[in-house]
């Protein structure tokens, strides 16, 4: 009998395991089913076997849509820092939330931008460990996905806050926001990078692996998704009932006249007509931010189920030959042409629609932000700012010649200069200093 060392004695398209080494990506994302004496691996990566090809083209695009989301979360990050409050009208919780937005756009860019080989070897997808455009992909979808949630649970606590229980939001709150903002996303994913890691799974985006996902990852990912639905339909319900309140109110209409109730009034101590113009004006303050809270925890909640949903079934596949047995069958009596076994491959993975409209909802999420919480009053703010630019460059290169001479030769007297000192006092009356407060826009 021959040396059938380095032989491949599975049937195609399968691969013999024993044929790569143990040394490198992510050995337990390989696919393989083990007999006897062989252990046959589908061919990496696993996705171009079981989805059309179309399949790739749809990831393309929603890489490039991400792309466009970054550029618009980039827009607003830039406007809210060049522009005066006036015209951005920027907030913390909007400035914090965008930036984390932006972060799960970059897990789609970078992977556009670096176009990594998914594949350590023939049968072994990369982690994070092989490859480094697989660990800040991974790392940045992670750690958006946790700011979006954080952010968007923050800012729904902020406007229940303000609405049902009339507390001003102020310095300490932002304080706390900016720690579990910020603080509890890094923890989430310092923990899923150690216990869990990342490798490619579909598409160019690495994603977390499945040892210890649900309880690092996905569960608290949940808890805090379900949360910011339950604080937002309880402000919901809260409106709702003061309108009705409102319009059951008798109280006498002179009241309307007073204005909006402070903040230091109790609830007992305003009518509902009274209650109800307060809650009135702050929704309509904040409807846009309601709106991409919801979107953004839709999403968020939609992903993590189809995710979860799918690293189910890839792990019944791995341990149960039988789930997958009629698409290995076709694959071999195909002589490895997927196109004839997709049919057989359904029962295996996550419809194609499903994922691709995970995929471009995630991508979507800064073209979202960007018409909910942009301004045209930032395009006249930046165009204001340019031609203040300009104006000012304009003065800087007048000629030397075309100004007003501080020295005369043709007179031995030179030309009176003007006292600043009384045109100060005539032009700056007193008390001038005590309207200016360059900071003021700039408080809590």
């Amino acid at each position: 009998m021959g040396n059938l060392t380095g032989v491949n004695l599975c049937l195609p398209p399968f691969i013999d395991s024993s044929l790569f080494s143990n040394g490198g990506g992510y050995i337990d994302g390989r696919l393989c089913q083990m007999t006897r004496d062989l252990n046959c691996c589908l061919p990496c990566p696993m996705a171009d076997w079981v989805y059309p090809d179309s399949f790739n083209t749809i990831t393309l695009v929603a890489d490039w849509t991400a792309t466009v989301s970054a550029i618009c979360c980039l827009f607003l990050l830039v406007s809210w820092a060049a522009l005066p409050v006036d015209k951005t009208n920027r907030h913390y919780l909007s400035v914090c939330f965008t930036f984390g937005v932006m972060l799960m756009n970059l897990g789609f860019v970078v992977p556009l931008a670096a176009q990594p080989d998914q594949c350590f070897d023939k049968i072994t997808p990369h982690d994070m460990r092989t490859s480094k455009v697989c660990g800040i992909s991974g790392t940045l979808l992670m750690l958006g996905g946790w700011c979006g949630v954080m952010w968007s649970f923050l800012r729904s606590f902020s406007l229940h806050l303000q609405i049902c229980w009339q507390v001003i939001v102020g310095r300490n709150f932002m304080i706390f926001a900016q720690a579990a903002g910020w603080g509890i996303p890094i923890l989430a994913i310092v923990l899923a990078l150690v216990f869990s890691g990342v490798s490619f799974r579909f598409g160019a985006t690495c994603h977390i692996n499945h040892p210890n996902s649900l309880a690092i990852l996905w569960i608290p990912l949940l808890v805090f998704a379900a949360a910011t639905v339950v604080i937002t339909f309880a402000t919901f319900g809260y409106c709702v009932k003061v309108y009705l309140a409102s319009l059951s109110d008798n109280s006498d209409s002179t009241t309307e006249g007073s204005g909006l109730p402070s903040y230091s009034n109790s609830l007992r101590t305003m009518t509902p007509r009274q209650a109800y113009r307060r809650v009135r004006r702050v929704v309509a303050l904040q409807w846009r931010g309601i709106a991409i809270v919801l979107i953004i925890i839709a999403d968020v909640i939609f992903f993590s189920i189809v995710f979860v949903f799918q690293d189910h079934i890839v792990l019944s596949v791995t341990r149960d030959p039988k789930v997958a047995r009629d698409w290995v069958l076709c694959l071999i009596r195909a002589a490895g042409d997927k196109n004839q076994c997709l049919d057989q491959a359904r029962s295996m993975v996550v419809n194609e629609a499903t994922v691709s409209a995970v995929l471009l909802l995630l991508a979507l999420n800064g073209i979202w932000l960007l018409f909910l919480l942009g301004r045209w009053s930032m395009l006249s703010g930046w165009n204001e700012l340019v031609h203040s630019k300009v104006r000012r460059r304009k003065k800087e290169f007048v000629s030397v010649d075309a100004r007003a001479p501080t020295q005369s030769y043709s007179s031995p007297r030179p030309p009176r200069q003007p006292s600043w000192g009384s045109h100060t006092a005539s032009t700056h009356p007193k008390g001038c200093e005590r309207d200016v407060n360059p900071l003021g826009m700039h408080r809590v």
